[in-house]
């Protein structure tokens, strides 16, 4: 069983839509950031960073005490090592969702992240939302591109990297991204919201959080755009 510490933001998502995916039975315990659980300390026992999602796998690779993981893409990388799911087999495969997921790590995630952050703060500063405005963009711009000629982002499969993309891709509107700009982008958002497992893992942090973003269905963009 695994614990897996969580709140209902795109980090948060990639692990549910992967347990969700892969059938992994998972307890889910709940970090409410709202009352700064992350702060507490049997949370930073386990996640020194104060970030979720954070796990703890009491049956991991190889068998002995549990094991404890933060950082969303090195547990995405280990639940794939320990399932043997959603990573390529052969190298070219692996290795192409990799980098995916550490684009993804290392850009579509912090400058979006950042972007929120000056477009809340109550003193607009300018620069620094144009600054993440632009780049946020050109991230957009970069998953459409590869998205132009291929189903899913690394191999003939969907993977790790799809999962990852995803999570931060889904919330465009807050981060001001016309989604019909991004066509190949706008399909796969459409593919990948389309999956049971997908529509499980956001139903989960609608429970749990009713003010939580959830995706944006083709229908609903299709019915809004022709209101507006």
């Amino acid at each position: 069983m695994i614990d897996l510490h969580y709140w209902t933001t795109p980090n948060g998502h990639k692990i549910t839509m992967f347990l969700e995916e892969t059938g992994v039975p998972y307890n889910i315990v709940p970090v409410n950031l709202v009352q700064n659980d992350q702060f507490k300390p049997e949370f930073l026992e386990i996640a020194p960073n104060n970030k979720i999602p954070a796990i703890v796998d009491h049956e991991p690779i190889g068998g002995g005490e549990p094991i404890s993981i933060f950082e969303s893409g090195a547990i995405l990388l280990y639940l794939t090592e320990k399932t043997g799911k959603l990573l390529p087999k052969d190298i070219r495969g692996r290795m192409d969702a990799t980098q995916w997921l550490f684009w993804q790590v290392a850009g579509l995630g912090p400058m979006p992240g950042q972007l929120i952050f000056f477009l809340r703060n109550t003193e607009k500063h300018p620069f620094g939302i144009e600054r993440y405005t632009q780049e946020t963009k050109r991230l957009f711009g970069v998953l459409n591109k590869r998205l132009e000629d291929r189903e899913w982002l690394a191999g003939d499969s969907y993977s790790i990297a799809d999962i990852a993309a995803y999570s931060w891709s889904a919330p465009y509107a807050l981060f001001g991204i016309d989604v019909y700009e991004y066509p190949a982008l706008e399909r796969w958002l459409e593919a990948v919201a389309s999956r049971p497992a997908t529509e499980r893992a956001y139903a989960i942090a609608k429970d749990m959080n009713p003010n939580a973003p959830q995706p944006v269905r083709r229908a609903e963009r299709e019915a809004a755009r022709n209101a507006a």
